[in-house]
């Protein structure tokens, strides 16, 4: 059973790029947001071409590939966080290339053996996902797909049948960055995804702030996912990052 059906409702799930500044920083990182109140991890793997992700994440992965991040040390680590919080849900942000670099069933076997509940891979459409969502539930990983704002009633029904564990939903077409405003329009898409049966939404994008978990519960989301917000205040004010986390957390119970 996957870490993610016991995912508490109203969570709060931050973002960190593995190796980012380097593999033993990130892991000391990850162990503040696990002890400041993260009720699941979402963790990069480094592409050399971020796609989906804007300039903040974009210069996390290079850090980290500079730091010689290779997906071998990054499952290393991975199973390094499994052991220490066995029952953390974990899931894996990445792109297609490095999952058939060696092979998908390679790929997908090292999640499972490292310890990893899920898997998104950012620049799969939906049209082309059922090859990856096959392999990784092969192996016993979730596959999340991404429902965007503009997402068509054909795409939604896509997303129900293929997504398990969560589906990322995105505040915004775009990539990703911290907003200072955010303008949510995700409850219509919430509820026709719960009617086609989708599992529940994390919605990310733009989350940055405490008042900005709290939009997306109230929209419906099961949870609030932040990436770029958590890496600028680790860089920037790493002293005041558990607080931060604390913070986001508190958000979610804030109603």
């Amino acid at each position: 059973m996957s870490r993610f059906e016991n995912l508490p409702p109203r969570s709060f799930v931050p973002f960190w790029m593995l190796g980012d500044p380097n593999l033993s920083k990130s892991l000391e990182f990850i162990e503040i947001l696990v002890e400041n109140g993260a009720d699941a991890l979402e963790l990069g793997i480094p592409f050399s071409d971020p796609i989906a992700d804007g300039p903040v994440i974009q210069r996390a992965a290079m850090r980290a590939l500079a730091a010689h991040a290779n997906l071998e040390a990054c499952f290393k680590l991975l199973a390094q966080i499994r052991s220490k919080h066995p029952s953390i849900p974990m899931s894996l942000l990445t792109y297609a290339n490095l999952a058939i670099c060696k092979g998908e069933n390679w790929f997908y076997g090292q999640c499972a053996k490292a310890g990893v509940d899920a898997v998104l891979l950012a620049d799969v459409p939906t049209l082309e996902a059922e090859f990856f969502c096959q392999a990784a539930i092969q192996h016993g990983i979730d596959p999340v797909l991404i429902a965007s704002p503009n997402v068509s009633d054909t795409q939604i029904q896509a997303i129900a049948r293929l997504s398990k564990g969560y589906v990322y939903g995105v505040t915004r077409s775009g990539v990703t960055g911290a907003n200072e405003r955010l303008n949510l329009t995700s409850k219509r898409l919430i509820e026709k995804l719960k009617k086609a049966g989708a599992p529940p939404m994390l919605l990310g994008f733009g989350i940055s702030k405490p008042e900005h978990v709290k939009q997306a519960l109230l929209e419906g989301a099961a949870g609030a996912i932040s990436g770029s917000a958590v890496v600028s205040w680790a860089l920037e004010k790493p002293g005041e990052l558990p607080a931060f986390i604390r913070a986001m957390k508190a958000a979610t119970g804030s109603f």
